[in-house]
């Protein structure tokens, strides 16, 4: 079930972009001030800056992928994300660094698209299990992100940047040669089914067959 892998793993990247920060931060701050009354407010202010953005950007990723599919939104947000943490990484300045982790938050929001493409790919028989696994890959990207930020560290202060990049660059890769555009895929078996059974109804009948077509087809989508 490559899909399904390609779809917890996302969900886990974008949960693990939250806490992986929490144990290197202070450090990362130390060396733009060492006030530490300021480094306590820029401390909030970058870990709520993800969660913000991805508050802010998931209804709106869940439209693009609405209008182009769900496949190039994810990929689009997992190089994104890959190239982001790249230049978190090499930041030279504290207002570039919060940027960098803003574009973090607005590409780790594609959990809404993610869990479209769950949907879209379940059946009675698994869905159930589908959507676990949704859960399941939330929760333990928020335990294990601060887990890695701290193991990563021992490479540097730009370690954990490095090694975020490398596996969404990855899962961008693997989701880029096996994740079938399955938006297109689904529409056009629908039309497919319409377009054979139209011919056997009566001329009369086929404007009322095609407003139901294109009813089933946007609850496909």
């Amino acid at each position: 079930m490559p899909r399904t892998q390609f779809i917890f793993i996302t969900i886990l990247l974008d949960a693990l972009g939250i806490g992986l920060l929490i144990p290197v931060l202070p450090d990362i701050l130390r060396r733009f001030t060492s006030d530490l009354g300021m480094i306590s407010l820029y401390y909030g202010y970058f870990l709520s800056a993800y969660a913000a953005m991805q508050f802010l950007a998931s209804p709106v990723l869940g439209s693009l992928s609405d209008r182009f599919g769900r496949r190039p939104v994810l990929l689009v947000s997992l190089l994104g994300a890959g190239i982001d943490y790249l230049f978190m990484a090499f930041a030279p300045t504290l207002t570039l660094l919060f940027v960098g982790r803003a574009i973090s938050g607005l590409t780790g929001a594609s959990m809404t698209v993610a869990s479209s493409y769950m949907a879209d790919i379940s059946d009675d028989s698994n869905r159930s299990k589908n959507f676990g696994l949704i859960g399941a890959a939330w929760g333990l990207g928020f335990i294990i992100g601060p887990v890695l930020g701290g193991l990563f560290q021992h490479f540097g202060s730009n370690g954990p940047f490095l090694a975020a990049a490398l596996m969404n660059l990855l899962n961008f890769a693997f989701g880029y040669f096996i994740l079938p555009a399955l938006r297109k895929q689904r529409k056009s078996t629908v039309l497919s089914r319409c377009g054979l059974s139209v011919s056997r109804r009566p001329l009369r009948s086929r404007s009322l067959h095609w407003t139901l077509c294109g009813a089933i087809e946007s609850h496909t989508k």
